[in-house]
């Protein structure tokens, strides 16, 4: 079986002591899910989540890696797809514009509206392990 790599990011900011999260929905398969794709040679996990934010959003965004997790799934091609995600924040007024070959929308969430928006539930537990660390890191409460 053919495995390919992807990176991406949970993107956030922080408005009124609010967290907010950035969810894009695919122009191709339509669902709801988080700034990522594929490592193109010699490319770092790093190097490919901060480039494919900026393709995806027009964001420059400084990755914390110290949040980091693996999703893995077996894609309807017959391959298995292993993405790492991290954690990446921005300013609350930043300007996103989308990749319109890929990105069909885009919002910002509350936590909530940010987990219920998510298609799969590999991205919704993914959130839910992001928010505790962001609000740890942000010292913002439940």
């Amino acid at each position: 079986m053919i495995t390919e790599y992807a990176s991406g990011a949970v993107v956030y900011n922080v408005q009124d002591g609010e967290i907010c999260y950035l969810l894009l929905q695919s122009a191709t398969d339509d669902f709801w899910g988080l700034p990522k794709g594929h490592v193109e040679a010699n490319e770092n996990l790093i190097q490919t989540a901060v480039r494919e934010i900026r393709e995806e959003t027009s964001l420059k965004t400084d990755i914390d890696s110290n949040f980091k997790e693996k999703i893995e799934y077996d894609m309807k091609n017959g391959h298995h797809k292993d993405v790492t995600f991290f954690v990446s924040k921005v300013a609350p007024d930043v300007k996103v514009t989308r990749q319109v070959e890929e990105i069909n929308s885009f919002g910002w969430f509350d936590y909530q509206q940010a987990y219920d928006k998510l298609t799969y539930n590999n991205l919704k537990q993914l959130l839910k392990n992001a928010d505790e660390y962001i609000r740890n890191k942000e010292g913002i409460g439940d």
